[in-house]
């Protein structure tokens, strides 16, 4: 049950949106009939709080781990509360390291060996969240697996996490969000085909509609 309240108050404080009649496009160029920005959750402290209480209740899955990363920026607010919560150490890890200064990609306090919980707000194809583990790694920490609120469930992330060997757990997913979005009747039934076919091949839907 948290899985679908979490969806639904997702698409009620419009953390995410769907628009298939008008896409979105996202930061890498592509259209998309979906919308997902969680740091919208940070201005929820209801929402805010159930999410980070499910967060605690599902970092089990990984246990035992001695750390908390954030992925920057949007998963660091969400694991600085989940490390409070957890009273443990939290740590960042950038994009790529800095230009300036000591040129760290990873920002806090931590020793060789130690079992990383990572945190994502988001996961679509993965990548960023696989890059964080491999920085991670390549500084000798190990990496118990990767925890984001909502996931896209595109089978190119399910492919990426396996072939990194590295375990993740979303709170929600697309699949609840859509059950919801047609239950409640968000969206029509041909809005809920354009979310199918996207769903299926978000490249090639995307290539179709560039005007």
């Amino acid at each position: 049950m948290t899985s679908e309240i979490i969806a639904r108050e997702l698409l009620q404080i419009k953390a995410i949106k769907l628009s298939p009649q008008k896409p979105f496009t996202w930061s890498s160029g592509l259209k998309s009939p979906i919308y997902c920005d969680n740091r919208t959750v940070l201005s929820y402290p209801v929402i805010r709080t159930r999410v980070i209480e499910a967060f605690v209740e599902n970092a089990r899955r990984f246990s035992p781990f001695d750390v908390i990363a954030g992925v920057a920026t949007a998963g660091i607010p969400h694991a600085a509360l989940i490390a409070d919560q957890l009273e443990l150490p939290l740590i960042y890890v950038r994009s790529e390291a800095k230009k300036h200064g000591l040129g760290n990609q990873i920002e806090g306090q931590y020793e060789t060996g130690q079992r990383v919980l990572v945190i994502e707000d988001l996961l679509s194809t993965g990548g960023s969240s696989l890059k964080a583990v491999e920085a991670l790694r390549a500084t000798g920490l190990e990496v118990a697996g990767v925890m984001a609120i909502f996931s896209y469930g595109f089978d190119t992330c399910v492919q990426a996490f396996k072939a990194a060997d590295c375990k993740y757990y979303t709170l929600t997913d697309y699949a609840t969000l859509i059950k919801y979005a047609i239950e409640s009747r968000m969206i029509t039934d041909e809005e809920y085909q354009i979310l199918k076919t996207w769903n299926h091949d978000p490249a090639a839907w995307s290539a179709a509609h560039v005007q």
